[in-house]
Protein backbone atom coordinates (compact mmCIF):
# COMPACT_ATOMS: atom_id res chain seq x y z
CA UNK A 1 0.00 0.00 0.00
CA UNK A 2 3.30 2.54 0.30
CA UNK A 3 3.08 2.80 -3.18
CA UNK A 4 -0.55 4.08 -3.22
CA UNK A 5 0.46 6.44 -0.21
CA UNK A 6 3.29 7.90 -2.56
CA UNK A 7 1.19 8.45 -5.10
CA UNK A 8 -1.56 9.97 -3.86
CA UNK A 9 0.93 12.76 -2.19
CA UNK A 10 2.47 12.85 -5.42
CA UNK A 11 -0.36 14.16 -6.77
CA UNK A 12 -1.50 16.63 -4.12
CA UNK A 13 1.90 18.05 -4.40
CA UNK A 14 1.82 18.38 -7.86
CA UNK A 15 -1.66 20.23 -7.27
CA UNK A 16 -0.16 22.40 -4.73
CA UNK A 17 3.06 23.03 -6.93
CA UNK A 18 1.00 23.68 -10.46
CA UNK A 19 -2.14 25.08 -9.45
CA UNK A 20 -2.37 26.11 -5.62
CA UNK A 21 0.86 28.34 -5.53
CA UNK A 22 0.39 29.59 -9.26
CA UNK A 23 -3.28 31.12 -7.89
CA UNK A 24 -1.66 32.70 -4.98
CA UNK A 25 0.04 35.41 -7.55
CA UNK A 26 -1.59 38.51 -7.28
CA UNK A 27 -2.59 38.08 -3.89
CA UNK A 28 0.53 38.22 -3.10
CA UNK A 29 1.30 41.47 -4.88
CA UNK A 30 -2.22 42.90 -3.29
CA UNK A 31 -4.38 42.88 -6.03
CA UNK A 32 -7.91 41.47 -5.90
CA UNK A 33 -8.57 38.13 -7.64
CA UNK A 34 -10.79 35.53 -7.85
CA UNK A 35 -9.87 31.85 -6.46
CA UNK A 36 -9.98 29.66 -9.59
CA UNK A 37 -8.48 25.97 -8.35
CA UNK A 38 -8.44 24.29 -12.14
CA UNK A 39 -5.06 24.06 -14.58
CA UNK A 40 -7.28 26.76 -16.94
CA UNK A 41 -7.76 29.27 -14.64
CA UNK A 42 -10.11 31.66 -15.48
CA UNK A 43 -10.33 30.15 -18.78
CA UNK A 44 -12.28 26.84 -17.48
CA UNK A 45 -15.87 27.86 -18.13
CA UNK A 46 -14.82 28.46 -21.58
CA UNK A 47 -12.90 24.98 -21.86
CA UNK A 48 -16.10 23.47 -20.74
CA UNK A 49 -18.40 25.40 -23.20
CA UNK A 50 -20.10 27.38 -20.63
CA UNK A 51 -19.49 31.06 -22.08
CA UNK A 52 -17.73 32.31 -24.50
CA UNK A 53 -14.93 34.96 -24.61
CA UNK A 54 -17.03 37.54 -24.79
CA UNK A 55 -18.88 36.21 -21.59
CA UNK A 56 -15.55 35.74 -20.25
CA UNK A 57 -14.29 39.05 -20.41
CA UNK A 58 -17.26 40.83 -19.24
CA UNK A 59 -17.89 38.49 -16.18
CA UNK A 60 -14.13 39.34 -15.82
CA UNK A 61 -14.38 43.49 -15.47
CA UNK A 62 -17.38 43.21 -13.43
CA UNK A 63 -16.06 41.11 -10.88
CA UNK A 64 -14.82 43.84 -9.00
CA UNK A 65 -16.11 47.13 -9.66
CA UNK A 66 -14.53 49.30 -7.24
CA UNK A 67 -11.16 48.15 -8.27
CA UNK A 68 -8.62 50.07 -11.01
CA UNK A 69 -7.60 46.05 -12.00
CA UNK A 70 -8.01 42.90 -10.98
CA UNK A 71 -5.82 39.71 -11.37
CA UNK A 72 -6.77 36.65 -13.75
CA UNK A 73 -4.80 33.00 -14.61
CA UNK A 74 -4.77 31.75 -18.45
CA UNK A 75 -3.67 28.64 -17.13
CA UNK A 76 -0.89 29.31 -15.27
CA UNK A 77 -0.02 32.68 -16.85
CA UNK A 78 -1.25 35.46 -14.12
CA UNK A 79 -2.78 38.76 -16.31
CA UNK A 80 -3.86 41.60 -15.11
CA UNK A 81 -6.92 43.50 -16.36
CA UNK A 82 -6.88 46.76 -16.43
CA UNK A 83 -10.48 48.39 -15.80
CA UNK A 84 -10.49 51.69 -15.52
CA UNK A 85 -9.73 54.47 -18.18
CA UNK A 86 -7.63 56.74 -16.95
CA UNK A 87 -5.09 53.72 -15.97
CA UNK A 88 -5.57 52.32 -19.76
CA UNK A 89 -4.96 55.82 -20.76
CA UNK A 90 -1.36 56.14 -18.64
CA UNK A 91 -0.34 52.43 -19.33
CA UNK A 92 -1.42 52.25 -23.37
CA UNK A 93 -0.64 55.90 -24.25
CA UNK A 94 1.37 57.90 -21.73
CA UNK A 95 3.72 54.87 -20.85
CA UNK A 96 3.53 53.40 -24.30
CA UNK A 97 7.60 52.37 -23.99
CA UNK A 98 6.75 49.75 -21.04
CA UNK A 99 4.14 48.38 -23.25
CA UNK A 100 5.30 48.05 -26.81
CA UNK A 101 4.26 44.40 -27.49
CA UNK A 102 1.79 41.82 -27.68
CA UNK A 103 2.83 38.38 -26.41
CA UNK A 104 4.44 36.43 -29.54
CA UNK A 105 1.94 34.15 -30.12
CA UNK A 106 3.86 31.85 -32.84
CA UNK A 107 7.75 33.12 -33.69
CA UNK A 108 8.88 33.94 -36.86
CA UNK A 109 11.99 31.73 -37.49
CA UNK A 110 8.66 28.97 -36.63
CA UNK A 111 6.24 30.59 -39.02
CA UNK A 112 7.37 33.94 -41.30
CA UNK A 113 4.44 34.50 -42.69
CA UNK A 114 2.57 34.94 -39.32
CA UNK A 115 5.67 36.27 -37.32
CA UNK A 116 6.33 38.91 -39.84
CA UNK A 117 2.84 40.24 -39.69
CA UNK A 118 2.87 44.00 -38.14
CA UNK A 119 0.51 42.49 -35.14
CA UNK A 120 2.81 39.85 -34.70
CA UNK A 121 6.45 41.82 -34.84
CA UNK A 122 7.87 42.97 -31.70
CA UNK A 123 10.29 46.04 -30.44
CA UNK A 124 12.27 47.95 -33.50
CA UNK A 125 10.75 45.24 -36.20
CA UNK A 126 7.53 46.56 -35.00
CA UNK A 127 7.97 50.15 -35.18
CA UNK A 128 10.09 49.96 -38.32
CA UNK A 129 6.86 48.08 -40.28
CA UNK A 130 4.41 50.35 -38.59
CA UNK A 131 6.33 53.54 -39.86
CA UNK A 132 6.54 51.75 -43.02
CA UNK A 133 2.63 50.97 -43.38
CA UNK A 134 1.32 54.12 -41.49
CA UNK A 135 0.98 56.01 -44.57
CA UNK A 136 -1.10 53.01 -46.57
CA UNK A 137 -3.71 53.55 -44.63
CA UNK A 138 -4.59 57.19 -44.19
CA UNK A 139 -7.42 58.67 -45.71
CA UNK A 140 -6.07 59.64 -48.62
CA UNK A 141 -4.69 56.29 -50.05
CA UNK A 142 -8.43 54.87 -48.83
CA UNK A 143 -9.65 57.58 -51.28
CA UNK A 144 -7.59 55.91 -54.02
CA UNK A 145 -9.03 52.37 -52.74
CA UNK A 146 -12.51 53.40 -52.88
CA UNK A 147 -13.32 52.21 -56.73
CA UNK A 148 -12.29 48.65 -55.63
CA UNK A 149 -14.36 48.25 -52.59
CA UNK A 150 -17.50 50.29 -54.28
CA UNK A 151 -17.01 47.67 -57.22
CA UNK A 152 -17.20 44.77 -54.71
CA UNK A 153 -20.26 46.55 -53.44
CA UNK A 154 -21.70 46.95 -56.23
CA UNK A 155 -21.25 43.17 -57.05
CA UNK A 156 -22.90 42.15 -53.81
CA UNK A 157 -25.78 43.89 -54.14
CA UNK A 158 -26.55 42.59 -57.91
CA UNK A 159 -26.08 39.11 -57.04
CA UNK A 160 -29.17 39.54 -55.32
CA UNK A 161 -31.19 41.96 -57.34
CA UNK A 162 -30.59 38.78 -60.34
CA UNK A 163 -32.86 36.50 -58.08
CA UNK A 164 -36.36 36.99 -59.03
CA UNK A 165 -37.48 37.16 -54.92
CA UNK A 166 -38.82 39.53 -53.81
CA UNK A 167 -37.50 38.21 -50.38
CA UNK A 168 -34.51 36.29 -49.96
CA UNK A 169 -33.05 34.42 -46.45
CA UNK A 170 -29.96 34.82 -46.10
CA UNK A 171 -26.92 33.27 -43.59
CA UNK A 172 -25.30 36.47 -43.27
CA UNK A 173 -21.86 34.96 -42.12
CA UNK A 174 -20.80 32.66 -44.91
CA UNK A 175 -22.66 35.51 -46.89
CA UNK A 176 -20.32 38.71 -45.78
CA UNK A 177 -17.19 36.64 -45.74
CA UNK A 178 -17.45 35.98 -49.22
CA UNK A 179 -18.00 39.90 -49.63
CA UNK A 180 -15.06 40.45 -47.55
CA UNK A 181 -13.14 37.87 -48.92
CA UNK A 182 -14.15 39.63 -52.70
CA UNK A 183 -12.48 43.36 -51.26
CA UNK A 184 -9.44 41.81 -49.62
CA UNK A 185 -8.73 39.92 -53.18
CA UNK A 186 -9.38 42.85 -55.42
CA UNK A 187 -7.91 45.25 -52.76
CA UNK A 188 -4.71 43.33 -50.90
CA UNK A 189 -3.78 40.48 -53.15
CA UNK A 190 -4.86 42.56 -56.86
CA UNK A 191 -7.53 39.99 -57.96
CA UNK A 192 -10.81 40.07 -58.38
CA UNK A 193 -12.91 37.13 -57.08
CA UNK A 194 -17.13 36.52 -57.33
CA UNK A 195 -17.18 34.30 -54.35
CA UNK A 196 -21.25 34.59 -54.13
CA UNK A 197 -21.02 33.46 -57.99
CA UNK A 198 -18.40 31.25 -57.74
CA UNK A 199 -18.43 29.62 -54.61
CA UNK A 200 -15.72 26.99 -54.63
CA UNK A 201 -12.92 29.80 -56.20
CA UNK A 202 -9.45 28.82 -55.08
CA UNK A 203 -8.73 32.22 -53.38
CA UNK A 204 -11.90 32.32 -51.09
CA UNK A 205 -11.08 28.28 -49.93
CA UNK A 206 -7.48 29.16 -49.54
CA UNK A 207 -8.65 31.85 -46.99
CA UNK A 208 -11.61 30.07 -45.62
CA UNK A 209 -8.97 27.64 -44.45
CA UNK A 210 -6.26 29.87 -43.31
CA UNK A 211 -8.84 31.47 -41.21
CA UNK A 212 -10.36 28.64 -39.60
CA UNK A 213 -9.71 28.70 -36.15
CA UNK A 214 -12.20 25.42 -34.95
CA UNK A 215 -11.43 21.69 -35.58
CA UNK A 216 -9.50 19.10 -32.91
CA UNK A 217 -6.24 19.58 -34.91
CA UNK A 218 -6.16 23.53 -34.61
CA UNK A 219 -7.49 23.49 -31.05
CA UNK A 220 -4.75 21.18 -30.11
CA UNK A 221 -2.45 23.89 -31.42
CA UNK A 222 -3.96 27.12 -30.50
CA UNK A 223 -3.43 25.87 -27.00
CA UNK A 224 -0.09 24.23 -27.76
CA UNK A 225 1.60 28.07 -28.63
CA UNK A 226 -0.06 29.01 -25.47
CA UNK A 227 1.26 26.47 -22.78
CA UNK A 228 4.24 25.24 -24.63
CA UNK A 229 5.35 27.69 -27.42
CA UNK A 230 8.90 26.25 -26.44
CA UNK A 231 7.84 22.88 -27.45
CA UNK A 232 6.08 24.21 -30.44
CA UNK A 233 9.30 26.06 -31.34
CA UNK A 234 11.48 22.79 -31.22
CA UNK A 235 9.15 20.89 -33.36
CA UNK A 236 8.20 23.41 -36.23
CA UNK A 237 4.55 23.95 -35.64
CA UNK A 238 3.21 26.51 -37.58
CA UNK A 239 -0.08 28.39 -37.57
CA UNK A 240 -1.00 28.14 -41.40
CA UNK A 241 -0.57 24.92 -43.40
CA UNK A 242 2.29 24.79 -45.80
CA UNK A 243 -0.38 24.60 -48.63
CA UNK A 244 -2.05 27.73 -47.44
CA UNK A 245 1.44 29.31 -46.76
CA UNK A 246 2.61 28.50 -50.43
CA UNK A 247 -0.56 29.39 -52.56
CA UNK A 248 -0.37 33.05 -50.47
CA UNK A 249 3.43 33.58 -50.97
CA UNK A 250 3.04 32.53 -55.16
CA UNK A 251 0.02 34.53 -55.17
CA UNK A 252 2.19 37.84 -54.08
CA UNK A 253 5.12 37.12 -55.63
CA UNK A 254 3.75 36.65 -58.93
CA UNK A 255 1.76 39.16 -59.36
CA UNK A 256 4.52 41.62 -58.27
CA UNK A 257 6.67 40.28 -60.76
CA UNK A 258 3.69 40.63 -63.33
CA UNK A 259 3.40 44.12 -62.34
CA UNK A 260 7.13 44.71 -62.76
CA UNK A 261 7.45 43.27 -65.88
CA UNK A 262 4.64 44.91 -67.23
CA UNK A 263 4.64 48.22 -65.47
CA UNK A 264 0.85 47.95 -64.27
CA UNK A 265 -0.17 50.68 -61.47
CA UNK A 266 -3.22 49.41 -59.86
CA UNK A 267 -5.03 50.92 -56.67
CA UNK A 268 -4.55 48.16 -54.00
CA UNK A 269 -2.33 47.24 -51.30
CA UNK A 270 0.49 45.49 -53.21
CA UNK A 271 1.14 48.46 -55.39
CA UNK A 272 1.34 50.42 -51.73
CA UNK A 273 3.26 47.98 -50.63
CA UNK A 274 5.84 47.98 -53.45
CA UNK A 275 6.10 51.73 -53.58
CA UNK A 276 6.90 51.84 -49.62
CA UNK A 277 9.49 49.38 -50.95
CA UNK A 278 11.07 51.26 -53.83
CA UNK A 279 10.66 54.54 -52.84
CA UNK A 280 9.24 54.86 -49.38
CA UNK A 281 5.98 56.75 -48.14
CA UNK A 282 5.58 59.80 -46.16
CA UNK A 283 2.70 59.89 -44.62
CA UNK A 284 0.23 62.67 -45.54
CA UNK A 285 -2.94 63.35 -43.72
CA UNK A 286 -4.68 66.13 -44.54
CA UNK A 287 -8.44 64.97 -43.91
CA UNK A 288 -9.82 65.88 -40.51
CA UNK A 289 -10.61 62.66 -38.30
CA UNK A 290 -14.37 63.01 -38.26
CA UNK A 291 -13.92 62.96 -41.98
CA UNK A 292 -13.15 58.98 -41.81
CA UNK A 293 -15.46 58.30 -38.56
CA UNK A 294 -15.95 58.60 -35.07
CA UNK A 295 -14.61 55.38 -34.32
CA UNK A 296 -11.34 55.74 -36.44
CA UNK A 297 -8.35 55.43 -34.41
CA UNK A 298 -5.45 57.80 -35.13
CA UNK A 299 -2.18 57.37 -36.42
CA UNK A 300 0.34 58.26 -32.97
CA UNK A 301 4.19 60.18 -33.85
CA UNK A 302 5.51 56.52 -34.54
CA UNK A 303 3.34 55.95 -37.65
CA UNK A 304 3.69 59.41 -38.56
CA UNK A 305 7.46 59.75 -40.08
CA UNK A 306 8.47 63.66 -40.62
CA UNK A 307 10.08 62.10 -43.98
CA UNK A 308 9.47 59.95 -46.13
CA UNK A 309 10.29 56.40 -44.59
CA UNK A 310 11.90 53.18 -46.77
CA UNK A 311 12.72 49.53 -45.73
CA UNK A 312 13.87 46.67 -46.94
CA UNK A 313 10.81 44.93 -47.68
CA UNK A 314 11.09 41.54 -49.02
CA UNK A 315 8.54 39.65 -50.67
CA UNK A 316 7.92 37.83 -48.09
CA UNK A 317 7.28 41.14 -45.83
CA UNK A 318 4.55 42.26 -48.05
CA UNK A 319 2.84 38.71 -48.20
CA UNK A 320 3.05 38.60 -44.54
CA UNK A 321 1.20 41.61 -44.25
CA UNK A 322 -0.79 41.32 -46.67
CA UNK A 323 -2.18 38.31 -45.43
CA UNK A 324 -2.20 39.63 -42.22
CA UNK A 325 -4.74 42.18 -44.07
CA UNK A 326 -6.75 38.84 -44.92
CA UNK A 327 -7.42 37.58 -41.66
CA UNK A 328 -8.41 40.54 -40.02
CA UNK A 329 -10.71 42.09 -42.93
CA UNK A 330 -12.27 38.33 -43.36
CA UNK A 331 -13.07 37.67 -40.06
CA UNK A 332 -13.37 41.30 -37.80
CA UNK A 333 -14.62 43.41 -40.57
CA UNK A 334 -17.11 40.39 -41.65
CA UNK A 335 -18.55 40.10 -37.87
CA UNK A 336 -19.41 44.12 -37.82
CA UNK A 337 -21.27 43.86 -40.70
CA UNK A 338 -23.34 40.56 -39.36
CA UNK A 339 -24.09 41.70 -35.99
CA UNK A 340 -25.18 45.59 -37.61
CA UNK A 341 -27.75 43.63 -40.58
CA UNK A 342 -29.15 42.10 -37.11
CA UNK A 343 -29.48 45.21 -35.20
CA UNK A 344 -31.05 46.59 -38.34
CA UNK A 345 -33.34 43.79 -38.73
CA UNK A 346 -34.36 43.95 -35.33
CA UNK A 347 -35.08 47.86 -35.05
CA UNK A 348 -36.79 48.58 -38.18
CA UNK A 349 -37.12 52.58 -37.16
CA UNK A 350 -33.00 53.11 -36.82
CA UNK A 351 -33.26 50.96 -40.51
CA UNK A 352 -35.41 53.68 -41.69
CA UNK A 353 -34.25 56.34 -41.22
CA UNK A 354 -31.10 55.12 -42.49
CA UNK A 355 -32.80 53.89 -45.71
CA UNK A 356 -33.52 57.43 -45.80
CA UNK A 357 -30.06 59.15 -45.27
CA UNK A 358 -28.89 56.10 -48.03
CA UNK A 359 -31.40 57.60 -50.69
CA UNK A 360 -30.58 61.39 -49.75
CA UNK A 361 -27.02 60.75 -50.33
CA UNK A 362 -27.94 58.38 -53.51
CA UNK A 363 -29.56 61.70 -55.29
CA UNK A 364 -27.04 64.05 -54.11
CA UNK A 365 -24.32 62.22 -56.10
CA UNK A 366 -26.78 61.46 -58.94
CA UNK A 367 -27.40 57.56 -58.73
CA UNK A 368 -23.14 57.14 -58.47
CA UNK A 369 -21.25 56.79 -54.67
CA UNK A 370 -18.31 58.82 -53.71
CA UNK A 371 -15.76 58.46 -51.08
CA UNK A 372 -16.58 62.01 -50.36
CA UNK A 373 -20.23 60.93 -50.23
CA UNK A 374 -20.06 57.64 -47.89
CA UNK A 375 -17.71 59.65 -45.56
CA UNK A 376 -20.29 62.55 -45.26
CA UNK A 377 -23.16 59.77 -44.53
CA UNK A 378 -23.21 61.30 -40.19
CA UNK A 379 -26.17 58.90 -39.21
CA UNK A 380 -24.37 55.84 -40.75
CA UNK A 381 -21.44 56.53 -39.19
CA UNK A 382 -23.71 56.77 -35.72
CA UNK A 383 -25.08 53.38 -36.44
CA UNK A 384 -21.71 51.50 -37.36
CA UNK A 385 -20.07 53.40 -34.13
CA UNK A 386 -22.97 51.48 -31.91
CA UNK A 387 -22.52 48.40 -33.67
CA UNK A 388 -18.85 48.50 -32.64
CA UNK A 389 -19.92 49.72 -29.32
CA UNK A 390 -22.33 46.74 -28.44
CA UNK A 391 -20.42 43.74 -30.71
CA UNK A 392 -16.97 44.84 -30.71
CA UNK A 393 -14.84 41.98 -32.48
CA UNK A 394 -12.02 42.25 -30.56
CA UNK A 395 -13.31 41.61 -26.75
CA UNK A 396 -10.21 42.32 -25.22
CA UNK A 397 -6.38 43.17 -26.33
CA UNK A 398 -3.29 42.50 -24.60
CA UNK A 399 0.48 44.00 -24.23
CA UNK A 400 3.54 42.41 -22.51
CA UNK A 401 5.37 44.65 -20.25
CA UNK A 402 8.66 45.06 -21.77
CA UNK A 403 10.63 46.81 -18.86
CA UNK A 404 9.90 46.42 -15.10
CA UNK A 405 6.69 48.93 -14.51
CA UNK A 406 4.92 49.71 -11.33
CA UNK A 407 1.19 51.19 -11.25
CA UNK A 408 1.40 53.83 -8.25
CA UNK A 409 -1.71 53.39 -5.39
CA UNK A 410 -4.40 56.32 -6.24
CA UNK A 411 -7.16 54.52 -3.21
CA UNK A 412 -5.99 54.22 0.48
CA UNK A 413 -6.65 50.46 -0.28
CA UNK A 414 -4.12 50.15 -3.07
CA UNK A 415 -0.65 49.42 -2.45
CA UNK A 416 1.87 49.68 -5.90
CA UNK A 417 1.90 46.65 -8.23
CA UNK A 418 4.93 46.02 -9.38
CA UNK A 419 4.95 44.40 -13.02
CA UNK A 420 7.96 42.55 -14.04
CA UNK A 421 9.46 42.05 -17.26
CA UNK A 422 6.74 40.35 -19.61
CA UNK A 423 3.94 40.49 -17.33
CA UNK A 424 0.59 40.44 -19.28
CA UNK A 425 -1.74 43.16 -19.07
CA UNK A 426 -5.49 43.52 -20.83
CA UNK A 427 -7.33 45.69 -21.25
CA UNK A 428 -11.51 44.50 -21.49
CA UNK A 429 -12.73 45.92 -24.36
CA UNK A 430 -16.05 44.22 -24.13
CA UNK A 431 -16.62 45.14 -20.60
CA UNK A 432 -15.81 48.70 -21.00
CA UNK A 433 -18.47 48.60 -24.01
CA UNK A 434 -20.86 47.23 -21.69
CA UNK A 435 -20.48 48.71 -18.58
CA UNK A 436 -23.59 51.24 -17.31
CA UNK A 437 -21.60 54.01 -15.81
CA UNK A 438 -20.45 54.84 -19.16
CA UNK A 439 -23.38 53.40 -21.67
CA UNK A 440 -27.06 53.87 -20.30
CA UNK A 441 -28.48 50.75 -21.06
CA UNK A 442 -25.84 49.24 -22.67
CA UNK A 443 -27.66 45.93 -24.01
CA UNK A 444 -30.09 48.57 -25.93
CA UNK A 445 -28.78 49.26 -29.66
CA UNK A 446 -28.88 53.20 -29.74
CA UNK A 447 -26.97 54.84 -32.28
CA UNK A 448 -28.06 58.54 -30.30
CA UNK A 449 -25.07 57.82 -28.25
CA UNK A 450 -22.79 58.52 -31.23
CA UNK A 451 -24.90 61.64 -32.29
CA UNK A 452 -23.46 65.40 -32.66
CA UNK A 453 -24.34 66.38 -29.38
CA UNK A 454 -23.53 63.07 -27.55
CA UNK A 455 -20.02 62.08 -29.02
CA UNK A 456 -18.62 64.83 -27.22
CA UNK A 457 -19.32 63.61 -23.58
CA UNK A 458 -17.68 60.09 -24.67
CA UNK A 459 -15.01 59.46 -22.47
CA UNK A 460 -12.51 58.18 -25.69
CA UNK A 461 -11.27 55.27 -23.25
CA UNK A 462 -14.15 53.72 -22.85
CA UNK A 463 -14.63 53.42 -26.56
CA UNK A 464 -12.37 50.90 -27.82
CA UNK A 465 -13.31 48.83 -30.82
CA UNK A 466 -9.80 49.20 -32.69
CA UNK A 467 -7.87 49.46 -29.99
CA UNK A 468 -5.44 52.26 -28.29
CA UNK A 469 -2.42 53.70 -28.17
CA UNK A 470 0.15 53.24 -30.72
CA UNK A 471 -0.07 49.85 -30.98
CA UNK A 472 -3.96 50.48 -32.30
CA UNK A 473 -5.41 49.04 -35.57
CA UNK A 474 -3.95 50.06 -38.61
CA UNK A 475 -6.85 49.15 -40.80
CA UNK A 476 -9.65 51.07 -38.71
CA UNK A 477 -10.51 53.25 -42.06
CA UNK A 478 -10.86 50.76 -43.83
CA UNK A 479 -13.27 48.63 -41.65
CA UNK A 480 -15.30 51.41 -41.78
CA UNK A 481 -15.21 52.20 -45.30
CA UNK A 482 -15.95 48.98 -46.82
CA UNK A 483 -18.78 48.76 -44.17
CA UNK A 484 -20.19 51.46 -45.02
CA UNK A 485 -20.25 51.11 -48.49
CA UNK A 486 -21.57 47.67 -48.61
CA UNK A 487 -24.52 48.85 -46.63
CA UNK A 488 -25.09 51.68 -48.85
CA UNK A 489 -25.64 49.77 -51.15
CA UNK A 490 -27.84 47.03 -49.71
CA UNK A 491 -29.93 49.78 -48.39
CA UNK A 492 -30.46 51.22 -51.74
CA UNK A 493 -32.37 48.10 -53.32
CA UNK A 494 -33.31 46.24 -49.81
CA UNK A 495 -34.57 45.92 -46.19
CA UNK A 496 -32.61 43.81 -43.56
CA UNK A 497 -35.66 41.98 -41.82
CA UNK A 498 -36.29 39.09 -39.43
CA UNK A 499 -37.04 35.72 -41.22
CA UNK A 500 -38.25 32.49 -39.49
CA UNK A 501 -34.76 31.40 -38.60
CA UNK A 502 -33.64 34.84 -37.00
CA UNK A 503 -32.50 33.94 -33.29
CA UNK A 504 -34.15 37.12 -31.05
CA UNK A 505 -32.76 37.87 -28.69
CA UNK A 506 -29.58 36.98 -30.54
CA UNK A 507 -27.07 34.47 -28.01
CA UNK A 508 -23.54 34.31 -28.53
CA UNK A 509 -21.95 31.02 -29.52
CA UNK A 510 -20.06 28.84 -27.38
CA UNK A 511 -18.69 26.56 -29.59
CA UNK A 512 -16.03 29.31 -31.01
CA UNK A 513 -13.31 31.18 -30.23
CA UNK A 514 -14.87 34.06 -32.46
CA UNK A 515 -17.59 36.61 -31.44
CA UNK A 516 -20.54 34.72 -33.31
CA UNK A 517 -24.29 34.13 -33.29
CA UNK A 518 -25.29 30.72 -31.59
CA UNK A 519 -27.33 29.88 -34.57
CA UNK A 520 -26.06 31.60 -37.45
CA UNK A 521 -27.09 35.54 -38.19
CA UNK A 522 -30.40 34.40 -40.83
CA UNK A 523 -31.81 37.06 -41.81
CA UNK A 524 -33.75 38.39 -45.15
CA UNK A 525 -33.37 40.68 -47.91
CA UNK A 526 -36.73 42.71 -48.56
CA UNK A 527 -36.69 43.99 -51.95
CA UNK A 528 -37.75 47.58 -51.85
CA UNK A 529 -40.82 48.79 -53.50
CA UNK A 530 -39.57 51.85 -54.40
CA UNK A 531 -35.80 52.65 -55.26
CA UNK A 532 -33.97 56.17 -56.31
Amino acid sequence: MWWLVVAVALVVLGYYWLVVLPNKYWLEKGVNQERNMTIFGNSWKMIARKQCFAEMVQEVYNKFPNSRYSGIYQFFAPTLVITDPDLIKQIAVKDFDHFVDHPVFVSEDVDPLWGKNLVALTGQGWREMRTTLSPAFTSSKMKYMFSLISQSGEQFVNHFLKKNEDLITVEMKDTLTRFTNDVIANTAFGIECDSLGERKNEFYMMGKEATNLTGTWMTIKLFAFILIPKVCKILNVSLFSEKVGQFFSKLVKSNIESREKHRIVRPDMINLLMEARKNGLKHEESEPQQDAGFATVQESEIGKATKTHKLELTDQDITSQALIFFFAGFETVSSLMCFMAYELGVNPDIQQRLIQEVDDTLETCNGKLTYEAVSGMKYMDMVVSEALRKWPAGVAVDRVCTKPYTIEPKTPDEKPVHLEKNAVIWLPIMGLHRDPQYWPEPDRFDPERFSEENKMKINPYTFLPFGVGPRNCIGSRFALLETKTLFFYILSHFEIVPVEKTQIPLQLSRKTFNVTAEKGFWLGFKRRVKVY
